[in-house]
């Protein structure tokens, strides 16, 4: 890395001039940084605006998933097999399944390799168990903080190659060519500095490798934690484009202290209740809606293997009926709810729980477990103790207080676009991890993780091979850069100002809170309309509604502008797909908002119905664009599982030619 000194007006930027700068520092980035590393480029920068921060870092579960090619047992599996299970999910790629597939084992290895305890028994087998929409037992975990073992292994391999980390740069906006066609750099804000006139720095860069996550702050319920923010906003200001944003992932977690309650949270069957908004009137509002204790306990039980909400799942009293009903507590009566380890579901109206009027395979498991003790607390502690201690670290004895949870965005399966070399349409940008769009509507739990580590591995294998060379000198970037620097520049002075009357945590509440209106797992044509005209307006006025005293709130003003525009991307293409005939699926219920009844559906009436991909619109990939302040979406036909010519002689003469990566 080459590091110079600009003067513009006031202020003094530094422009670090580097083949490929890595933004974020999250499993999938720094698993990008080490893997350039490893095939030869020494001329990384990874810029973070908190080292350590990140859903990587700071999320997990009872047991976090990481989903890979089975590699242990007598049952068969194979690439293709496991490509087939992650294109039926619907609405992704399939060059881009088989290549999640392909890379799986290698990357999961790797992981091994650098430390992460993933478990074996004494022949060395990584041993395996179903997860979500799998097919196969191809999931593994080496506990409750698996993504932060990744990160932490990662992290002392990237210090061991002495790659460059810079910590509290938050990237604001990125650079392209005139003709928007590909990315040459990048403008962040280094928030450890005072003086805003000496805080702005430039990444003059043959390559951008983006791996900032999903969008943490764009829903008032959620589960991502406090500390990540996400920034795609800025990749779709460039020119990128995006795909499936209608899809997103919602389920119960805990509010105070944001966890995922999947898993042995629920299989343990602890039990639910409300409260008035001061903690009056407690109420067991499950038990009135089920028919007797057994479908109960069965939906509350299933719950912990089929953890996200989805439509598919409510008739016949199925497991993602607790989500709805939470949800309605919470958003129709304006009454907080609660998971209960105290004590168990009722039965009869008494805490009692006499395992033998239990479901049969929520009975067999508890007792394979060796949890069959009296309470919901005491088996989990004996079922998965870690998972007891991880709530007693952060606050809260399970074995005397109730945790108060929600129905709460956890993941984005879509994104932005890439190629089966994880490349945006906007060359020279790899977006990798949770802000690479490579998910359809379904995936099996714990595919994200391996999608960020064979993602990042492709995006440094292409970059290695065809974009290693040095970027322009600074005297051609600066050239080009002149108009977005100006911008980003008027913008900070503009909202400097002493006398600029701002309200840029109302602002950020009103996003919040329109996505959890109309982007949340109820949607219909009104709601999602408002929202967008809402979203309309705010873009064209954001920069009139922010201010800032000092680095650190300007940095948060360039945070929410971006939150702005990703909002109204997002709610775009999902006004596209329910105004174009989209129906329920995934993690999300269309409604017809005069007609729509809970009640009724839940007696087994006509609910919503569901999509069935016989439309256009349900059988396509949408893509959102931003372009000249508009946005745009498009219907992208799915591409197939590619059929592959594995004649060695032939794979081995393009693999020698260097041809393997030109598709």
């Amino acid at each position: 890395m080459e590091s110079e000194t600009f003067q513009t007006g006031n202020y003094s930027l530094v422009c670090h001039r580097v083949n490929t700068l890595v933004i974020g520092s999250g499993a999938a980035a720094l698993n990008a940084a080490v893997s350039l590393f490893r095939l030869g480029q020494r001329d990384i920068v990874i810029a973070t605006d908190r080292l350590g921060g990140g859903t990587s870092n700071n999320t997990g579960s009872d047991k976090q998933t990481y989903y890979k090619l089975s590699v242990s047992g007598d049952k068969a599996d194979s690439v293709r097999a496991m490509a087939e299970d992650l294109f039926r999910g619907r609405c992704m790629h399939g060059d881009i399944a088989l290549c999640e597939a392909q890379g799986s084992v290698s990357s999961f290895l790797r992981l091994a390799e650098l430390g992460v305890p993933f478990p074996r028994d004494r022949y060395g087998t990584w041993a395996g168990y179903r997860t979500d929409n799998d097919s196969s037992t191809r999931a593994c975990s080496a506990g409750p903080f698996t993504s932060r073992m990744m990160v932490a292994a990662l992290l002392a391999e990237v210090k061991r190659n002495r790659s460059t980390i810079l910590d509290h740069h938050q990237v604001i906006e990125l650079i392209t060519d005139r003709d928007k066609t590909r990315v040459i750099g990048a403008i962040a804000i280094n928030t450890r500095i005072k003086d805003p006139a000496k805080a702005f720095v430039l990444f003059n860069s043959e390559n951008i490798i983006l791996g900032t996550g999903g969008p943490g702050e764009m829903y008032s319920d959620s589960v991502y934690p406090a500390v990540h923010a996400g920034s795609p906003g800025m990749a779709y200001r460039a020119g990128a484009t995006g795909q499936n944003l209608t899809e997103s992932q919602f389920g119960i977690a805990s509010l105070k202290f944001r966890w995922n309650l999947s898993g042995s949270y629920q299989q343990v069957l602890p039990r639910y209740f409300s409260t008035d908004i001061n903690g009056g009137d407690e109420k067991d509002f499950l038990s009135p809606y089920f028919p007797d204790y057994r479908s109960l306990t069965r939906a509350v039980f299933l719950k912990g293997y089929q953890w996200p909400f989805s439509p598919e799942r409510v008739s016949g009293y199925g497991s993602s009926l607790i989500d709805l009903l939470v949800f309605r507590e919470r958003d129709h009566y304006g009454r907080r709810v609660y998971l209960d380890f105290r004590r168990n579901i009722p039965l009869d109206g008494q805490d009692n729980f006499i395992p033998r009027e239990l479901d049969d395979e929520a009975r067999k498991y508890l007792e394979n477990s060796g949890s069959l003790q009296a309470s919901p607390a005491a088996r989990l502690a004996s079922m998965n103790p870690e998972a007891c201690g991880l709530f007693r670290r952060n606050g809260t004895d399970l074995f005397s207080s109730p945790l108060e949870i929600g129905v709460c965005v956890q993941h984005n399966n879509g994104g932005l676009k890439g190629n089966l070399w994880w490349e945006s349409d906007l060359r020279h940008l790899f977006p990798v991890g949770e802000v690479n769009g490579s998910h359809g509507v379904h995936r099996p739990g714990g595919s994200a993780l391996n999608s960020g580590q064979a993602g990042g591995r492709r995006a440094a294998e292409f970059i290695a091979e065809n974009y290693s060379g040095a970027p322009q000198s600074n005297g051609q970037f600066l050239s080009l850069a002149g108009d977005s620097i100006s911008t980003v520049l008027e913008n900070a002075g503009y909202w400097l100002s002493p006398e600029r009357k701002a309200d840029n945590r109302k602002v950020l509440a009103g996003i919040r809170s329109r996505m959890t209106r109309a982007a949340g797992i109820m949607r219909g044509t009104e709601r999602t309309r408002t929202a967008f005209a809402e979203a309309s307006l705010l873009e064209m006025n954001i920069r009139e509604r922010l201010g800032a005293g000092n680095v650190r709130d300007l940095a948060g003003c360039f945070r929410i502008s971006d939150l702005c525009t990703t909002h109204l991307i997002y709610l775009s293409a999902i006004k596209t797909y329910i105004e174009g005939g989209g129906r329920s699926r995934g993690s999300y219920v269309i409604e017809d908002e005069k007609h729509f009844d809970l009640d009724r559906w839940i007696a087994g009436g006509a609910g919503p119905e569901l999509c069935s991909y016989d439309r256009e619109v349900e059988s396509s990939v949408v893509e959102t664009a931003f372009r000249n302040g508009k946005v745009t979406t498009a219907r992208v036909a799915v591409r197939e599982i590619p059929a592959q010519e594995l004649w060695f002689e032939k794979v081995w003469k393009e693999f020698r030619e260097d041809n393997h990566t030109g598709g």
